[in-house]
């Protein structure tokens, strides 16, 4: 008998947890916390500790599998390349390269990301590759960039329990990043003031110095009335104003428009709770602000990002310790899959396609002819392939039928896809309209690196073997090279040379320099030490820029037909679209269905008591759930999780989008709802 301990980092959240695993004769049989981890420090949730559950799972795909007559037949390895690749092929030649599109995943080291989005661009030469942020944080990493420069969390976690001041706003934290939540209830058992704006009363809510449920899409308003609120009082910071931002004048102007009466007309928050948070803010030494993706999916996502960074720099808590604007991701690589470039609008660390120069830095680099016009987001792909434009499909790791928004249009566009080919490590429900599914290798199977929300790059380390036999960073290399554009590379840390010496944050690491705990970027030379927080001396930008942002209504509202506000999201047992917590047992067994909550008032008007099946239906689809009846929903209010794949929620949710970013609106559709027949 062999048992082997290995030193890894979590494949679900972005908090970015070390754990160990326990390995005997080939097999990971535990999880144990690693005391070392930067960011959980010997803690874990019970995703963590159950995570070695999924990775052996029976349902592991372990054969590459072609469709034939309707049916799917076992096939060797270069059986599926050759067949992939001469689809992908007849596609390219008979309709043109841009008739192909492709899908990445935030859960795969950015050594796959990285070689998955080169082989899109450099084989194809057009730029019609998204992943999972399109769906999350988009918002943030366009928000933030225009206003400080740099689309990422400018702290990091462990600055957290040290601040004055919180405020947690579309962020469900005890929930979706349990250990990060650690951090803000150390910080208030320290003495900070902590705030939480959620229209649902979560844990973290109840557990706050104060919550204010704040109606569903209003936080545009909110903000502005804490501005408002802050700057009549004379509380802002005129010295950080004058010497470190511009176009303070507009902002200015907007927020004389949001008096504490009128925000609280659109908000529901009362007069008293706005004028106590704003103050709590403004007069905190240090005031941090932490939200999720309660405030980045809207169609104001972009506008709620940038309000969040007009407040921020109102009262100049930003570019010190244990203060900024800190999107904690939901997923765990979704910081690394942006950085890498899995962007419609970029090459790897942001560098912009529509820059000549970029386009001429990366065609060298990759001798490939490559393209200086942005292509297709992910939802944009999934309408181009209804308009005839896209015939065929490339997803790496990613579950559209069950994570897009209107579902239900989704699937029936890729089931009109001429050629769909998926790599993934399970079945879903986007395998089973596939062409061709090759069986991937998971994070426990490859080496590689995650980049945490707080912009830490980490290893992942090979426990066991691949399952498939082979690595991903095999597969999409013999891929690329078999439809014409040669890729091959020795080990994952060869991959990773390459990419940072063409991405300047990542420019001084290297596998042997990530080994300790890793290193936070910008980290530019071999020498430098790593960033802990960002904006310290002056914006990436220079000047950090306000930008007046107007109150705008979600893009559906109740009526007659649908009187119910719906929100989605996350329960603390899952994650995403439930591909690997609900292969756990211990997950599955916590919640193995999905439900609706609904208040009470609600549910006695309706006539619906707990445990009953009612019919959620919206514009867009009709879905089964049970009705759990609690007061964690105002009335007119429920909340529906995004986890279950049979009575998927986003077979409800709306497709309008952010006008910037193209993220959907999860957060926020109308339903109506009715006992089920």
């Amino acid at each position: 008998m062999e048992l082997r301990a290995v030193l890894t980092t979590c494949p679900y959240c972005g908090v970015g947890c070390n754990f160990i695993f326990e390995v005997l004769d080939g097999k990971i049989i535990n999880t144990m916390a690693a005391k070392t981890g930067p960011s959980n420090a010997g803690s874990l949730c019970i995703k963590g500790w159950s995570v070695h559950e999924f990775i052996q799972h029976k349902d592991r795909l372990t054969k590459p599998l072609i469709r034939r007559d309707g049916v799917f037949k076992e096939a060797t390895w270069d059986e599926a390349y050759d067949y992939a690749a001469s689809e992908l092929l007849r596609l390219k030649d008979t309709y043109g390269p841009e008739s192909v599109a492709f899908v990445g995943s935030a859960r795969c080291p950015n050594e796959e990301t990285y070689i998955f989005q080169k082989f899109a661009r450099a084989a194809f030469g057009h730029n019609h590759v998204d992943h999972c942020a399109r769906l999350c944080h988009a918002p943030t990493v366009a928000g933030l960039a225009v206003s400080f420069g740099s689309g990422a969390m400018t702290n990091s976690f462990a600055e957290l329990e040290h601040a004055n001041c919180i405020l947690v706003i579309g962020s469900n934290t005890t929930v979706s990043h349990p250990i990060a939540a650690k951090r803000l209830m150390k910080a208030q058992a320290n003495g900070a003031k902590l705030m939480v704006a959620d229209p649902r009363k979560t844990q973290i809510a109840q557990l706050a110095d104060l919550h204010v449920q704040q109606n569903l899409g209003t936080d545009v308003a909110l903000i502005n009335g804490l501005m408002h609120v802050i700057y009549k009082n004379g509380w802002h910071n005129r010295a950080f104003i004058e010497e470190r931002t511009e176009n303070f004048p507009a902002l200015a102007e907007m927020i004389e428009q949001f008096p504490p009466e009128r925000v609280s007309q659109i908000t529901g928050v009362s007069v008293p709770d706005i004028e106590k948070m704003a103050a709590w803010y403004a007069k905190s030494q240090d005031s941090a602000i932490v939200y999720v993706l309660g405030i980045t999916q809207h169609t104001t996502g972009v506008d709620n990002v940038k309000s969040l960074a007009n407040l921020a720099m109102l009262c100049g808590h930003i570019g010190r310790p244990s203060t900024g604007v800190n999107p904690i991701r939901g997923q765990n690589n979704v910081q690394g899959a942006c950085d890498m470039g899995c962007l419609p609008n970029a090459f790897p660390g942001y560098q912009y396609v529509n820059v000549p120069e970029n386009v001429a830095k990366f065609e060298k680099a990759w001798n490939a002819k490559l393209s200086g016009t942005p292509g297709l987001t992910m939802v944009e792909q999934v309408e181009a392939v209804h308009e005839g434009k896209v015939k065929g499909l490339v997803v790496f790791g990613a579950n559209p039928v069950v994570s897009y928004p209107n579902a239900n249009r989704v699937q029936k566009g890729l089931e009109a896809l001429e050629f769909l080919l998926v790599l993934d490590i399970f079945p879903t429900p986007t395998t089973a309209l596939a062409h061709v599914v090759l069986p991937g290798a998971s994070f426990a199977e490859t080496c590689g690196t995650f980049a945490s929300s707080e912009r830490r790059v980490q290893l992942v380390r090979e426990a066991i073997p691949p399952i498939p036999g082979k690595y991903n960073w095999e597969i999409i290399p013999e891929l690329s090279t078999r439809v014409g554009y040669p890729m091959k590379y020795a080990s994952a840390a060869e991959i990773f040379d390459e990419m940072a010496s063409l991405t300047p944050a990542y420019g001084g690491m290297s596998f042997p320099r990530l080994e300790a705990e890793g290193l936070c970027w910008p980290c530019p030379t071999p020498n430098h030490p790593g960033t802990k927080y960002l904006h310290k001396d002056k914006f990436t930008r220079g000047l950090g820029l306000f930008q007046a942002i107007d109150f705008r209504p979600p893009a559906e509202a109740p009526d007659d037909d649908y009187p119910f506000w719906l929100t989605t999201g996350q329960i603390f047992s899952h994650y995403l679209t439930g591909t690997m917590t609900r292969r756990c047992p211990t997950l599955h067994h916590e919640n193995p269905e999905v439900f609706v909550e609904i208040n009470p008032q609600d549910a006695a008007r309706l006539e619906i008591e707990a445990g009953e099946k009612i019919r959620a239906s919206s514009r867009r689809g009709t879905i089964e759930v049970k009705a759990r009846i609690t007061e964690t929903v105002k009335p007119g209010v429920v909340f529906i999780p995004m986890h279950f794949l049979e009575n998927a929620a986003n077979r409800l949710t709306n497709a309008a989008l952010d006008p910037i970013t193209k993220t959907p609106e999860y957060k926020v559709c109308a339903i109506n709802l009715a006992k089920a027949a």
